[in-house]
């Protein structure tokens, strides 16, 4: 039987959408909470409503929550171009190619990292929830690079902390179109859900901080190539505060990217690559720091662009 929660609308919430207010207040995805509305699982002061509807403080809020879903398991599956840069007993450092998720999720049937490694042999930390163990960081499925996965309990504990406290050296290559002006400089703009598509971001003024530090490395005609540093590490964040800019990554459809470039540049994706990747061992304290090179495609891209 479904749990019903009970409750009045917080303050906090007032002329909230639906679906953005019982997000934050349960801690469910908008989009979970937008299946809920849907199929009438949600009322406000005894009246279904929709997720576009907006929340008033006091309403008395119902809610029927979603059944329990069944642990995601992690099936070991070879994953075809997927190289394995380092290993010991602590990490093991991955080239990840594009199309390729970090770890199981709903919805998603493709390869991952972790059953890649499992594949191989590889003993994952535990650490974690099941379905991501080890992970410390994730790639976006179509964002190939460099990849860090934790293979022992104190390693998971470390880098997690690492990464929580902004001392991973973070660096990207962007192919991003026109000129950004300045060449070099920051973007400090907070990241949150777009407005309109749950699975997008935006820059919003009540998202989360966000900062991005580029430097041009090669201007083309109708491109440049950044070089990208993370201080912090939202989801779709270069593509977010470069599409912002209006110079979005190239091939990023999503974000606004012209598809007739895209056709001519040959590119199915965006052009985005986690170039580099430094830390501090998390056993002997080493600093280590580990580099991709370009895909097939991406490099393709920027052959095009140099002849002119």
């Amino acid at each position: 039987m479904r749990e019903v929660r009970s409750m009045p609308v917080p303050d906090g919430l007032d002329g909230m959408r639906v679906d953005a207010g019982l997000a934050r207040l349960l801690g469910l995805s908008r989009t979970v909470v937008a299946t809920l509305a849907e199929e009438g699982s949600v009322s406000v002061d005894g009246a279904a409503v929709a997720k576009s509807d907006r929340l008033g403080s006091g309403s008395w809020l119902e809610v029927q929550l979603p059944e329990p879903a069944r642990p995601l398991t992690i099936e070991a599956q070879p994953v075809e171009g997927m190289e394995i840069l380092y290993s010991d007993d602590d990490i093991v450092v991955v080239d990840k190619p594009v199309g390729v998720a970090a770890h199981a999720s709903v919805g998603w049937t493709g390869p991952t990292v972790i059953g890649g490694l499992a594949a191989a042999g590889f003993r994952i930390s535990t650490s974690g929830v099941h379905e991501r163990q080890g992970i410390v960081h994730r790639l976006d499925v179509g964002t190939s690079g460099v990849m860090v996965v934790a293979t022992s309990e104190h390693a998971y504990t470390v880098l997690k902390r690492a990464f929580k406290q902004r001392t991973i050296d973070k660096r990207y290559h962007a192919l991003v179109q026109g000129h950004p002006d300045p060449s070099s400089g920051t973007i400090d703009a907070p990241i949150g859900r777009h407005r309109s598509n749950d699975w997008k971001f935006a820059v919003t003024a009540d998202g989360k901080p966000s900062i991005t530090h580029y430097d041009t490395v090669e201007a083309f005609q109708a491109a440049s190539l950044l070089d990208v540093h993370l201080e912090t590490g939202r989801t779709h964040q270069i593509r977010v505060h470069f599409s912002a800019l209006r110079h979005p990554c190239c091939g990023d459809l999503t974000y606004g990217a012209d598809p007739t470039l895209a056709a001519r540049l040959g590119l199915e994706r965006q052009w985005l690559h986690a170039r580099a990747l430094g830390f501090t061992h998390p056993a002997d304290g080493r600093y280590v720091e580990f580099t991709s090179p370009y895909p097939a495609d991406l490099q393709h891209a920027l052959d095009v662009l140099r002849a002119g």
